[in-house]
């Protein structure tokens, strides 16, 4: 079957035939590659030639042929030869470095090595780094028709830190998407992900938001320390009068109290502050969160997953049977939630959100 745009064969080819294929940037990063059995085999002015195990496989086929502006030419491929020739790649890999054959190897590291340029590896970890030093709670990467922007929310505010050229953010895109474990060849959905990192002896959570936009994709990412231990109510800036006031409020019986304010306000650090203040043996807590920020001691925590069906709803109804006295609900998303949380603040529970 032919069009404008793919070329479909179930013709076998031969990997060697291209060589030299393209490499680097030119190339697949490995971890696709190796996960998806599919290889670009040679690209010209017009057409690009693609080496695939599974021609049947019509969503990878698609997602590929997506991703290209030019014509798509598919042929398939023997996995033995493609397995082949990824470990002659990280054989290579291997003697560049001076080190022996080690089969015990951080494969995950060489993919990474092998799958961008170290400058780009070494921007998006100095991205990285730098906002968790400076304690920001997001990060957004936005490109535009000339340049890309990256900010950090530091105190509720965004801040630019740097500017540079067009030309580096698929690199960037790609790089953190094979981080977050998404789909590299998917810019017209959006994707969510997770990534966690270790620096200065912290391990940093990172929530990732991928949203395609005109000149490329708004990239979002949300940091939260999981090693950084809640504060006290005494240390979150109120006046004496707003701690009386609080104090006096978690100290009931039952109702529902609401921390409102913008993102990276400090609304989920509140929470936490309050259930950190509050909890003893006397009371049974639940907090339903996504995701869980601060592990507290104590403390019923459970984690949304809506990929199972684990959504702020489901679960609090489940929640309200295990007779708790004090409940934590992360975010009211829709009705249902809403309608739910009154219900336990009118019987008996008190409900923070």
């Amino acid at each position: 079957m032919e069009d404008t745009k793919v070329f479909y064969s179930f013709i076998n080819t031969s990997i060697s035939e291209y060589e030299p294929i393209p490499e680097g940037a030119d190339q697949y990063p490995v971890e696709y590659i190796e996960n998806n059995h599919v290889i670009k085999l040679k690209e010209d002015s017009n057409r690009v030639f693609i080496g695939i195990c599974d021609p049947e496989n019509i969503m990878l086929v698609e997602d590929v042929r997506n991703y290209h502006r030019k014509k798509v030419v598919f042929y398939r491929v023997d996995k033995s030869e493609l397995t082949s020739y990824l470990a002659k790649l990280f054989s290579n890999a291997e003697d560049a470095e001076g080190r022996e054959t080690n089969t015990h190897i951080d494969e995950k590291v060489l993919l990474d090595r092998l799958a961008n340029d170290a400058p780009v590896i070494n921007l998006v970890n100095s991205i990285l780094i730098d906002a968790i030093r400076k304690e920001a709670s997001d990060i957004h990467i936005e490109a535009f028709s000339d340049y890309v922007i990256v900010r950090y929310r530091l105190d509720g505010e965004l801040h630019t830190v740097k500017r540079f050229d067009k030309g580096k953010f698929r690199a960037i895109t790609t790089r953190i998407k094979i981080m977050a474990n998404l789909n590299i060849m998917e810019r017209r959905l959006p994707q969510d992900g997770r990534l966690t990192v270790h620096i200065d002896g912290d391990m940093v959570d990172i929530r990732v938001s991928l949203v395609p936009v005109t000149d490329g994709e708004s990239i979002v990412l949300r940091l939260f320390n999981k090693k950084r231990s809640p504060l006290t109510i005494e240390h979150l800036g109120l006046s004496s009068e707003g701690i009386k006031s609080l104090y006096r409020i978690i100290n009931l019986h039952n109702g529902l109290v609401l921390a409102t304010g913008p993102t990276g306000s400090g609304k989920t650090t509140t929470l936490n502050d309050i259930l950190k203040t509050i909890k003893s043996e006397s009371l049974k807590i639940i907090s339903i969160e996504d995701p869980v920020e601060y592990k507290i001691d104590g403390v019923n925590q459970i984690q949304t997953n809506e990929k199972i069906g684990l959504t702020f709803d489901k679960i609090l109804r489940r929640v309200l049977r295990q007779d708790p006295n004090v409940i934590m609900i992360g975010e009211i998303r829709d009705l249902i939630t809403a309608q739910l949380v009154i219900r336990a603040a009118l019987t008996g529970h008190l409900v923070l959100s």
